[in-house]
């Protein structure tokens, strides 16, 4: 007889409602984003997603980057993925990203976050956010990893935090 296990903590997305993990991660510019400090000040959009240089995620990031008012008018926006800073830095140099873009190198924030994909090692795609206060207001995870999130669905969870 077999007994079945719950699924792992780092795969099991994040409760909303919770404490939002704190985490200190490098952008692009290989300049410290710290969760903190932003707690008390302003809500935090974090759009997780696989890998750069593919193509939905390429596609995503550049909407982030054009539509950045659209979305950071609300909160502050990050994105994040276990590519490096230099992918990261390289990234988007080429395509003109202009939000920032976090190296999660060690998966520490996508495992705190619950959204290891545990078969390609890196982030399941979606979005988290939130509140002033550091509690996560909004969790989506998108159930096909190849394809793009809801903007507009994105922006209505948004508009709830201002």
């Amino acid at each position: 007889m077999t007994t079945a296990t719950a699924p792992a903590k780092e795969t099991t997305p994040i409760a909303v409602g919770a404490a939002a993990p704190d985490f200190t991660l490098k952008d692009q510019d290989n300049k410290d984003f710290k969760l903190a400090d932003f707690i008390g000040k302003r809500p935090v959009a974090l759009f997780f997603y696989p890998l750069d240089w593919s193509p939905t995620c390429t596609k995503e990031n550049a909407c982030f980057s054009q539509d950045l008012s659209r979305f950071g008018q609300y909160a502050e926006v990050a994105a994040v993925s276990r590519d490096s800073v230099w992918s990261h830095k390289a990234w988007a140099e080429k395509l003109g990203l202009k939000h920032r873009m976090l190296a999660d190198l060690h998966l520490s924030a996508i495992k705190a976050y619950g959204l290891w994909h545990a078969g390609g090692n890196i982030s399941q795609r979606a979005t988290v956010l939130i509140d002033k206060t550091g509690k996560v207001a909004w969790v989506k995870v998108e159930a096909d990893i190849t394809k793009e999130r809801d903007y507009s669905e994105v922006e209505v969870q948004l508009k709830k935090l201002a």
